[in-house]
């Protein structure tokens, strides 16, 4: 039995999957729907050799192997999942606990999916700990597991239904400002940040990208060594940072 097979049939004994299924694709969706929960030693230890040999797949990037733009800030756009960093940023919602959504495109999803199901029950423990759900605009830290970077920064950025207001423009920076401080604090060297807030949630690219660009550099000319990663996925994100980030 292939190693899929054996993590499928842990997560869902009773699940007959079609030969003409992707069960890569049937395994991150049951991922998503698990609610936190401990699992034995050895499921973890197959789950991880399957997501380790699914990150080689896919390649790793170092920090060195990027071109900066500056002393301590890089643009790149890739898949932050391959991104070889002391923390990255993962854009949460107010349950800290990743998507539920089965194979959703969301950053959210991707970094669960790769992590590990141990990077849900490390949230779900931050979130018994605190007793509420994740206020807008702060940040927390967890370990990476099976992704390259050794730490996850998880941030919760305003949803906008229409046009942000003020509160929520400050909002968004203050994700940006408590994830720069919370990796100060925890020692940090490298962060590579996603563009908050802009998916699911709406917040104007252009905008989104103008208080995140201010938020770091404020912070990083305040003799800051922490070296920044501004990861974008999409083309329309690469244009607006390219043209941001070359101004002085």
């Amino acid at each position: 039995m292939a190693l899929v097979d054996e993590l499928i049939a842990t997560l869902a004994p009773s699940l007959t999957i079609p030969a003409d299924v992707d069960k890569d694709s049937v395994f991150r969706g049951l991922m998503a729907i698990q609610e936190p929960q401990n699992f034995s030693p050895e499921f973890y230890n197959k789950q991880d050799c399957y997501l380790q040999d699914r990150l080689r797949n896919k390649g790793v990037v170092g920090l060195e192997e990027l071109s900066p733009i500056s002393e301590h800030l890089y643009l790149w756009q890739g898949d932050i999942t391959t991104l070889k960093v002391d923390g990255i940023v993962n854009a949460a919602n107010s349950q800290l606990l990743g998507c539920f959504i089965p194979n959703h495109s969301c950053i959210d999803n991707a970094i669960h999916s790769q992590a590990g199901l141990q990077l849900r029950m490390a949230c779900a423990d931050l979130m018994t700990e605190q007793g509420k759900l994740e206020p807008t605009g702060q940040a927390k830290i967890t370990p990476a597991y099976n992704l390259p970077s050794r730490y996850v920064l998880h941030t919760v950025g305003p949803i906008i239904q229409n046009q942000p207001t003020l509160e929520q423009m400050k909002e968004l920076a203050s994700c940006y400002q408590s994830c720069l401080e919370l990796a100060i604090e925890k020692g940090l060297t490298s962060l590579a940040f996603c563009c908050i807030s802009t998916g699911e949630f709406h917040f104007p690219n252009e905008l989104a990208a103008k208080i995140a660009v201010k938020t770091i550099k404020d912070f990083c000319n305040k003799d800051s060594d922490l070296k920044i990663v501004f990861n974008v996925f999409k083309d329309e994100d690469w244009e607006i940072y390219s043209r941001l980030l070359s101004k002085p």
